[in-house]
Order: C-alpha cells, then structure tokens, then sequence
C-alpha cells in the first residue's frame, strides 16, 4: 500500500544529484504528506457535489460514499474543517489506499487521471517541502523581515488535495524558487517599449530605461515560457535580489515593495498569469478599496497598487504593490501575520484568542459586504497585525484581482461606483456571500481553528456582538460556502467557480 510512486521516485532520483542532504528527510516525509494530501482529498469526495458520487451514509466511525457504478468507497467520518491530517488509509471495496493518485486513478472517473497526476506531485512536492524544515516551529515572534512569516507556510492551500502541486518545476527549481525553501531569488527584467505597453497608476523611473519599461519577470517565466537566452534568462537591464512570498510568484524586493509577476503554471489549481483585464481596472480597484476600507474605522488597510504593467499578454506582466509592513508599527513591537502563517508560529497561548480574531474578521467582513464589497478574504490574501503580545488588532488586506463590487449596494450607502466593468461587478447576493464566507470563514477561519469544533465554539462567541444584518442572517441559517476545489480541477470545460455547501458547525449538523 505505501510503495513508492513514479513520481516520488524521480524526485529522489533528480534530489540525489542536487541536494543529497536532503533525500532521507525526503524520505521519512513521504508518509505523512501521503495522509496530508489524502485527507484533503477525502474532505473532497465526503462533501463536494461530484456527479459520480451518488450516495453518502455514515454509520458509527464510518463514512459510506456509493459511486455511481455500484462500488462503495469507505473511509473515516469527514470533518470539513479540519486541517490534522488524520487519513491515512480509505478502502475501495475490499483493497485499501493510503495514496490519493493511486486511489484516484482506480476511481476510473472523467478527467481523473489528470487530477492524479497532479495529486501526485502534491504529494512528493509537499514532502520535499518539509524536508528542509525545522525541527520545532519558531517561537513568537521570531521574525525580523516579512518574508519570513511568508516563508512558514511549507503546507500549502489547508484544504485543497493539490496543496503542493507544481508540475512544470523540477526538484532544483522548487528548491530555488519555493518560498518554504528561503531562497534568495535573482529577479531580472525584459525591456519592453513603452509605446506597446499597457500601464496604470504610476510606472517607477527606477524600472523605466528611456523609452522602455523593464518588466519585472520570475527567472522561470523567462527559461520556460518567454524562452529568454541564457536559461534562468531574464535580461540583463537590471536584476533584484528577491524574497518569494508564499504565492511563490510575488517577491518582496530591496526598496520594500512587493512585485506580483505573472508565471504561467498551474500551481495549486490556477494559472498564475496577469491578464490584460486585471492590469486595466488595477489603479481604479486601488483607489476604490482604499477608500471604502476607511469606512471600517481603522480595522482594515489595504496595500496600495503602485502600478501595473502588461506588454498586452498575461505571460508577460507585472504589478508593484505596498507591502503590509506599511501598516504595522513596529516601535510598539507590532507584526503583520498572514492569516495562512498564523498556524506555523507557536503564538502565545489566550483561551480567547480565537473568538477575538473571528470577531475582528467577521466585523470587518460582514461590513464591507454590507457596504457592497465582498473580499477574497482567504490565508494569503488576508494578514492581521498583531499586538507585541500577539493579540489581533486590525487587519491588511492585499491582491484586489478578486474582489467582487455589488452596485446596488454601493448605492444604498451612497459609495461611489467607479469606472469597473466584467467579472468584478455583480448585484447577484448569492455571488457576493459566497465570495466572502468561502474565502474567509470555511477558508480562512477554519484553517485557524482547524476543526469544526473549534471553529463552532469561536463563531458562537464572536457573533454575538455583531449586528444583526441579512448578510449575518445568511451566514448562520444555514450550510457554509467553500469552493468546490476538487471538483473544479476535474471540470476542465467550466471556466467559473463551482461551490459545495458544508455543514454549519453553528447548526450543530453530522457530516
């Protein structure tokens, strides 16, 4: 059952010539980040709409999902929101699985062997991820420089099965570019001229060489996609020692800005590319949700768009961006935390720490929705500043690519719209709600609290102090939004998301 797959293999294989240091932890986190990616996978298949599930019944300590040839898949009880991995075996009839490709490949489902493939990956991926770790988590803080709150989240995405997935990046390439790994990267440039660029907000000097741009471009983009010459490749105008960011593709730079560049792989799910689209409305959003977080008294920042760039392909593009540390003030020893670090860092122990940092999200939230802006409030795109003891002040949130803008709504508060167009606008409440509560209450509250449990007991505290809106009404009457994840990678012909309704820890549901 835990022999290794090709892919692990040939990971060892490439590791052996470039890190042979590393190959026995590899080794030894084989096993645990198997039961990692499988309890990811198994959330999936307990509770996304698959089609090719038709049946799902739990009697005892047991989950019964019945495929729709007949066959019967059992494994351990579901819990959504945990982030433990405690799946370590399911059973397909009588033969039991403790890999997620190989179980997924056996399914024998539409577009399943692609998805195990990357599943895979994810899992061999995360295993080289770990294996260059520390032994104990750092204490609080223990961080002197952004990047390196950035650079704890080894795990990846807590509830996606391809948490880790990077095809397309061999062994050597993980290991120089990945965030968890800490490497310094050479970020380079290509000129571009100006005349056949597309710009907003301002466009520094500093990245400007007469009438040219200098675009900043990830070394991986330039070997693999642009095709650069020199193979790491990026031109020679101007190259910046760079800290990748947990995203992997947005490095923080030596003025203290953060550049997001476009790469086109799949990492996770998505292809991390920069369309034309984004760089257009980048200036406009900034503004706009700079101005509506003022409206939160103080509990809400966002990073400024310096500016955005594209030479009219999303393979080929950039924004400058402020980074969040702007927002913290550190003569009172204050940090800002990305929601995803919070659970690699030995934070100082508060039995009401939970409810206080649900609290302070919810708020937030729930008031810029009210007000007709529903954030992407997931662990990367959402940080909290902490107090020098740790407790949640306010929050800063980065990357408004996803936002979603209800004009109805704008209009009832008398907010201005401004000049946005396409899939950033929508009055439709359903897209709105859900926008915000998968993203940060089955995405980024539950992978803080880590357990349905633990996730219940933190709402039911913090919610009773909030006021009784619509918008809270829908949070708590029913089941909770999360992106169907599985389910959108296994649904290569629907471009948009797709949803799953999980059980409300609030409504006290079995799943």
């Amino acid at each position: 059952m835990h022999r290794p797959h090709p892919v692990e293999a040939e990971v060892a294989d490439e590791l052996a010539e470039v890190r042979p240091d590393l190959l026995s932890r590899y080794a030894a986190e084989l096993p645990g980040a198997r039961a990692a990616v499988l309890t990811r996978l198994w959330r999936a298949l307990a509770h996304e709409p698959l089609p090719w599930i038709t049946g799902r019944v739990r009697e005892r300590e047991e989950l019964t999902l019945r495929l729709a040839d007949g066959r019967r898949l059992h494994g351990p009880p579901a819990d959504p929101y945990a982030t433990a991995a405690y799946v370590t075996a399911v059973h397909l009839g009588d033969a039991a699985y403790g890999h997620p490709a190989r179980l997924m490949s056996d399914l024998r489902v539409p577009h399943g062997d692609g998805f195990a493939a990357e599943l895979g990956h994810s899992v061999a991926s995360l295993a080289l991820s770990r294996a260059g770790q520390p032994d104990r988590p750092p204490e609080w803080p223990a961080a002197d420089r952004e990047w390196e709150w950035e650079q704890r989240v080894v795990d990846g995405h807590p509830f996606h099965p391809n948490c880790r997935s990077r095809p397309g990046f061999s062994v050597a390439e993980q290991l120089v570019y990945g965030p968890e790994h800490r490497p310094v990267v050479e970020l380079g440039t290509v000129p571009v001229r100006a005349k056949d660029c597309l710009v907003t907000g301002t466009w520094p000097d500093s990245m400007r060489d007469g009438g040219r741009l200098l675009l900043p471009v990830h070394p991986w983009q330039a070997a693999h996609v642009l095709k650069r010459p020199g193979g790491e490749g990026t031109a020679p105008d101007m190259v910046l020692p760079a800290h990748p960011l947990m995203s992997l593709r947005t490095l923080a730079v030596p003025d203290g800005s953060h550049v997001k560049t476009a790469l086109s792989a799949r990492l996770t799910s998505s292809v991390r590319d920069i369309s034309v689209y984004s760089v257009a409305l980048s200036a406009t959003v900034s503004s706009f949700a700079e101005a509506v977080a003022a409206r939160t008294e103080g509990l809400l920042h966002v990073t400024r768009t310096w500016g955005a760039a594209t030479a009219g392909s999303p393979d080929l593009a950039a924004v400058l961006r402020e980074s969040p540390q702007t927002y913290a003030a550190t003569d009172r020893g204050e940090q800002v935390v990305p929601v995803a670090a919070l659970t690699a860092t030995a934070l100082p122990e508060s039995p009401s720490w939970l409810a206080d940092f649900t609290r302070l999200t919810l708020t937030v939230g729930l008031c810029l929705l009210e007000l007709g802006v529903a954030l992407e409030a997931h662990g990367q795109n959402l940080l909290v500043v902490l107090s020098a003891t740790g407790a949640p002040l306010r929050l800063v949130y980065r990357d408004l690519a996803d936002i979603r803008v209800g004009p109805v709504r704008l209009a009832r508060h008398g907010v201005p719209l401004p000049e946005l167009t396409g899939r950033i606008v929508t009055d439709d409440e359903t897209t709105l709600r859900r926008k915000l509560f998968g993203s940060l209450v089955a995405g980024s509250l539950a992978a803080t609290a880590g357990s349905a449990a633990a996730l219940g007991a933190a709402l039911e505290t913090a919610v009773r102090d909030l006021p009784r809106t619509a918008d809270l009404a829908a949070l708590l009457g029913g089941p909770l939004p999360a992106k169907a994840l599985t389910l959108m990678r296994m649904s290569p012909g629907t471009p948009s998301d797709q949803w799953a309704e999980l059980p409300n820890p609030l409504l006290a549901q079995p799943w």
